[in-house]
Formats: structure tokens, C-alpha cells, sequence
């Protein structure tokens, strides 16, 4: 027995007794503890299970050393932050579908699985069944041709309780999260293996629903998704109407159904496809037979791919989940469907419920710029890629506890949406005196003070504050005399609207012409330029009226003034991950901004530096920003948490000055 996996049951609902049946059947696994929100439930559970240690809270179960891995059942919004304090305890982690409530949520916890090294998988028992390999292997084997159309149903009629979790808004209610993501992880399984792929991503998502008129979360939905390769798929879901619950998939020379496929025999035994193929005359029906129970193949699975850290298709691997997430997400976006936890006034802690601090250990290292009274985070993070503010608040979180204060918005920026969603997260969180806000407006063809004027107030309201610490002219307008743009930010800056100022995308002529018209009128000059620098050349200008300052005459003039630079695209935009190479041309804008000869060879030593240091080339190419003869702090824009963490070791990057130059290929 002492060989066998160790299991923690974390909470102990109707789902986590069908798992511990399954569990007891399972070749790999035993239950030793169980924890509960209270002792009672805990050892009530325990005695019908024969579970030897009961917990009456989950801290409990985690802190148990025995513990190997957690099989996480509790009510959909909870499921972050115990799978998050899971990674944290060093716990591998089976987490109950849907694995959060949106996507920001499943990369959070997915983050924190890889920064804890443990196991996690999303527990779509049905993706562990054999009947799901038979599926995919009928699939691969064209036993119906090419693959068209796939129908997958869900549903249940349930009589409407406001307090019940199916119906409640707070616990993640309604049909398309808690059986919905069943139809479509199967749908997107099934176009993905038609394709030679573990599973395929919607190029579309249209939705349909209908929202219950008091707790607005779904009855009933629908949703049509298309795939690569032409391939559609309907999916149908609710908790209040039934449907005939099964799985369809119509091919070019045939058909196959799937009458049971979301919980195929749960305590073994026999299951069916049925396949009319080209050269059927009838159809067939294929049995798949064992006498395994569903959860304990399911629990077998995590076992299976422990080692590896990543379950293989067709069980979830966390990509797949990922993608699974985010369709659902689109699904729900479609029909006007959001959750209580996913808004400002609710979602005012990170998802593992602790307060926002800093964390002892951050990596990050800090910078001053001249008038401003805070200490600026040498890495800054652009805000333009979030569209949602549970996004937003899962990446800022994030950012901010690894040590990042500076925050790059515009007014242009999403028609000031992302202005809006860092507002909301600085409020939420009460974060106004603790973060830099760098704002930038003014932008071609509104680059004028009294464009700067009304769009600088406009950014304040959406902002929800009343200052910015650091303004940044977005573009240059040379028809302007910098006599008026510098009078205008010196006036702001005297009514506390601004407490420094630069610009971006501005020449070093115009730079110099501003600061001496300033220095003569007894006026506050640039404390910052916000111009392209990165170790890569920018070849041709990302978007129209960029200026980069990579070559060495602009390099000459920052290390004199020692102004203060912070970049945009200081990583050159993915030059120097595996996406970019001399016969990789798929991305057009990376090629028309960044491909050249020389550029190749500087990202040929980035390679070989990063190969010698143990770092990624994106650490060596952020490391040759940092370690500039002025002072430099370069936006970075990700996406992704993991883009984030992967980010970040270019702080701990120290390059030499001959180091510098051979990357650039000076020396």
C-alpha cells in the first residue's frame, strides 16, 4: 500500500464520494485523508469511506505531509484558490471541471502548478475512459471520412432554487460551465485528432442563450463553433431543459454515435459506439467493455503522467484545458453571461485569497526618475493586452507581487478600455499610493495641447484617479513648437494632474529643443523618453511615426543626458524566442520589423549567451536593455502569466560591458 499514491479529498460533496468509490477500485491510488468545512462532514465521510484522517477545514488537509495529491470538488469559484494553495503545499492537484471560471482563472492555477513543479490535470473523467481512445481511434482511422459536423448535448432539467449552486450566480451557476464544457472538450478533441492534432481550437464561437431572469446565469444555451479544416460543431447545454444527451459526428462517408459519453459506466462494464461507415450496409456497434470503475481510471491517469507533469490526449493536458476555458469564456461572453466573481466590486483579492503585497522574495530591481517622489519598477508592464477585468486583475496581481509598481496605459489603448480596467484593479485593490501610472496621450492625428488637454482628463475619469505620475506625449507633432506642448504639461503639472512628463516617439532633436526651451523659462523639462530600444534593430517601424533609439548615436546621447529611457518592445517582440528564424516568415510583422542579417547574428549570440548562463534568449535580450550606461526600464507586454514568468530571470541576468557590446556586435 505504501507504494501507492496518497490521496487528499478536498471537500467532501456527492462528487467526491463518486471519486472515492473509484479511487478505492484504482490500481495506483489510496485514500488517506479527506478535509471538509467541518469536522462533522469531514469524519462523516471518512466512516462511509474508511478514511483514516479527517480534516475539519482544507488548510488541514494541505499542511497533512502524507498527502501526495488533492482531488479538488468544491463549488466552481473556490476551485482557484485551493488548487493555487495545492501548488503552493507541493501538492499534485486533480481539479473537478471546469478547472476556474474563465480563463484568467485556469492559467493562474496552471502558473502555479509549473512554478511548484507538481502535477495537474482538469478532471474530465470521460477524456480517461477507454470508450474516448475507441472515439479517437475511429477518427484517425477516417472510419467515416473526413469529419464535418459534430452535435454534442448536455443538459438537465432542474427545478429552479435560487439557492441552489446550479442556479446561484455566486457559485458559478447555470449549464455552460458546469456541463457545457463537457460538449465542448469533445468537440474540440474530435476536430483536433480529424486534423492529426491532440485538439483543435474554435476560429468562431457564436452563442445563443437564455439567462434566468433573477440570478442571470444560463438556463439553457447553445453555441456553433468552427474549426480549422472547415469543421462545425454544435453544442447544446442547461439546467433547465433536457436534451438527448449524447454525442454526434458526421463525416464525409459516414456517421458515428455516442449515446453514453460524459459518464461511461461508472462502476464498469459495458459501453457502445455505433459507426455506419462508407461500406456499412447497416450500422455497426462497437462494445468497449471493463471492468475498471470511471474515476478510478481516472485517478490511474494522474498517476500515469506524474512523472512527466502533463497528461497526454486524449486526457486533459493543460494547453487543452487552457483552450477549453477560453472558448467557454467566448460562449459566455456571447450571450451576456457574468459572473459576480468576475467583477470589480467582488474580485478585490488575488485568486489564492491572500492580501496583495509584494513578495519577500521578488526578483524585481528598482529606479528613480528626476521629480518623482516613488521608486519606479525597472520592468514595466503594458496594459494593452487585457479584455476582460478578471484578465487584467490576474495578470496586475501577479506582476505586482513579483515586485512591479510601473503600470503603461493610453487613452488610445482599446478606446480606453485598458485605462478602465487598470483603474478598476488599482481601486479594487487600494493600490493608488503604492503604483507608478505611466499614461501617454495625444496621438496622431490628435497630437495638439488641446487634444492633450481634454483626452488628459478624460484618461484621469477612466483611470478613477486624480493624478498621473508619469504623462508621456505619444507622438510628436513637429508643426507644433515645443514652446506650447511644454508650456501645457508644465500647467498640468502645476495642478497635480501630472507629476512627471515625457516623450514617446519623440526625436532626440525635438528632446533637447523641449528641455532648453523649459530650462529657459524656469519650466520642468522631459524626465523620460519612451522610444523602441532593444538589443534587435528595428528595421521597419512597428506602426507609422515610431522612432527607435538602438543606434549608436541615440545610445551616445542617452549615456550623456543619462534621461531616463523606457522602451517599448524591448524583447523585439519574439525575435528571440523559437518563433522567429530565418525560415520561420509566418508571422509578416516580425519579419517586415526585425529580420536582417545583423539582427540574425545578434540573436545567434543571445542563443549561445543564454545556452552558457542556464536563461532564456528573451533574458539575455532583456539583460542587454538593463544593462545600458543610462538608466533604462523596458515595457513588456504579456499576454499570459507564463510569459510573465518567463520574462522576469532578466532581472537576475548580469551582462559585462564587453558582453554588451559583443551582443550588438560592437566587440
Amino acid at each position: 500500500m505504501a507504494d501507492k499514491l496518497a490521496w487528499g479529498l478536498l471537500a467532501t460533496g456527492n462528487i467526491a464520494k463518486a471519486f472515492a468509490k473509484g479511487l478505492a477500485k484504482s490500481k495506483t491510488g489510496r485514500l488517506v485523508a479527506c478535509g471538509s468545512r467541518s469536522k462533522e462532514n469531514a469524519e462523516k465521510f471518512g466512516k462511509e469511506f474508511n478514511c483514516p484522517k479527517c480534516y475539519g477545514s482544507y488548510e488541514e488537509l494541505l499542511a497533512d505531509k502524507e498527502v501526495q495529491a488533492v482531488y479538488i470538488s468544491t463549488p466552481h469559484p473556490m476551485h482557484a484558490e485551493w488548487a493555487i494553495k495545492a501548488a503552493e503545499a507541493g501538492k499534485h492537484i486533480l481539479c473537478e471541471k471546469p478547472i476556474g471560471m474563465n480563463h484568467p482563472e485556469a492559467m493562474a492555477i496552471i502558473e502555479a502548478a509549473r512554478r511548484n513543479n507538481v502535477f495537474i490535470m482538469e478532471a474530465f473523467m470521460y477524456r480517461c475512459h477507454p470508450q474516448t481512445a475507441k472515439l479517437v481511434e475511429l477518427i484517425k482511422e477516417k472510419a467515416i471520412g473526413d469529419v464535418r459536423v459534430i452535435h454534442a448535448t448536455f443538459s438537465f432539467q432542474a427545478g429552479f432554487n435560487a439557492d441552489s449552486r446550479i442556479w446561484k450566480n455566486e457559485l458559478g451557476g447555470g449549464g455552460i460551465l458546469d456541463v457545457g464544457c463537457y460538449t465542448v472538450s469533445i468537440s474540440r478533441l474530435i476536430a483536433g485528432v480529424a486534423q492529426g492534432k491532440p485538439f483543435a481550437d474554435p476560429l468562431e464561437v457564436k452563442g445563443v442563450g437564455v439567462l434566468h431572469p433573477q440570478t442571470k446565469v444560463d438556463a439553457y444555451a447553445a453555441a456553433v463553433l468552427k474549426f480549422p479544416g472547415d469543421i462545425i460543431a454544435t453544442v447544446a447545454t442547461g439546467v433547465g431543459a433536457n436534451h438527448e444527451n449524447g454525442v454526434r459526428v458526421y463525416g464525409s462517408e459516414g456517421w458515428i454515435f455516442i449515446p453514453s459519453p460524459w459518464i461511461p459506466a461508472r462502476d464498469g462494464g459495458k459501453v457502445t459506439i455505433t459507426v455506419k461507415g462508407k461500406n456499412d450496409k447497416e450500422p455497426r456497434e462497437i462494445a468497449i467493455e471493463t471492468a475498471e470503475f470511471l474515476y478510478g481510471i481516472e485517478a490511474d491517469t494522474v498517476a500515469k503522467y506524474l512523472e512527466q507533469r502533463e497528461a497526454t490526449s486524449p486526457a486533459m493536458s493543460t494547453e487543452d484545458t487552457l483552450g477549453n476555458m477560453l472558448t467557454l469564456d467566448r460562449w459566455r461572453e456571447s450571450i451576456g453571461l457574468v459572473y459576480a466573481c468576475e467583477t470589480p466590486a467582488v474580485f478585490t483579492k488575488p485568486l489564492h485569497n491572500r492580501p496583495l503585497a509584494s513578495k519577500s522574495n521578488a526578483p524585481m530591481k528598482y529606479g528613480k526618475l528626476p521629480g518623482l517622489s516613488k521608486q519606479v519598477s525597472r520592468l514595466v508592464m503594458g496594459v494593452d493586452n487585457q479584455r476582460s477585468f478578471a484578465h487584467a486583475a490576474v495578470m496586475f496581481d501577479d506582476f505586482f507581487e513579483h515586485g512591479g509598481n510601473c503600470f503603461d496605459s493610453a487613452y488610445i489603448y482599446w478606446g480606453g478600455g485598458s485605462e478602465k480596467l487598470l483603474g478598476q484593479w488599482i481601486k479594487s485593490r487600494n493600490l493608488r499610493e503604492k503604483v507608478v501610472v505611466l499614461d501617454k496621450g495625444a496621438h496622431t492625428p490628435h497630437c495638439n495641447p488641446k487634444a492633450l488637454t481634454a483626452q488628459l482628463k478624460e484618461s484621469l475619469e477612466r483611470l478613477q484617479t486624480d493624478y498621473v505620475d508619469i504623462y508621456m506625449m505619444h507622438r510628436d507633432n513637429p508643426e507644433i513648437p515645443v514652446a506650447e506642448f511644454a508650456d501645457v504639461l508644465n500647467e498640468h503639472q502645476r495642478a497635480g494632474r501630472i507629476k512627471v512628463f515625457g516623450g514617446s516617439n519623440w526625436s532626440l532633436e525635438r528632446v533637447d529643443a523641449f528641455n532648453a526651451y523649459a530650462k529657459s523659462k524656469g519650466l520642468s523639462g522631459m524626465s523620460a523618453v519612451s522610444n523602441n530600444f532593444s538589443l534587435a534593430r528595428m528595421v521597419d517601424p512597428v506602426w507609422g511615426g515610431c522612432i527607435a533609439a538602438s543606434d549608436p548615436k541615440s545610445r551616445a546621447w542617452f549615456e550623456k543626458s543619462q534621461t531616463a529611457l523606457m522602451p517599448w518592445s524591448s524583447q523585439a517582440r519574439g525575435f528571440f524566442t523559437e518563433r522567429a528564424g530565418p525560415d520561420k516568415k509566418d508571422d509578416a510583422e516580425l519579419v517586415r520589423c526585425w529580420y536582417s542579417d545583423d539582427n540574425f547574428k545578434r540573436r545567434d549570440r543571445a542563443f549561445e549567451l543564454a545556452k552558457k548562463r542556464g536563461v532564456l534568449p528573451i533574458n539575455i535580450a532583456l539583460a542587454y536593455v538593463l544593462a545600458q550606461p543610462f538608466p533604462t526600464f523596458p515595457l513588456i507586454g504579456p499576454r499570459v502569466l507564463n510569459e510573465t514568468s518567463t520574462s522576469l530571470p532578466g532581472l537576475g541576468v548580469e551582462l559585462s560591458a564587453q558582453e554588451v557590446k559583443w551582443l550588438n556586435l560592437d566587440a
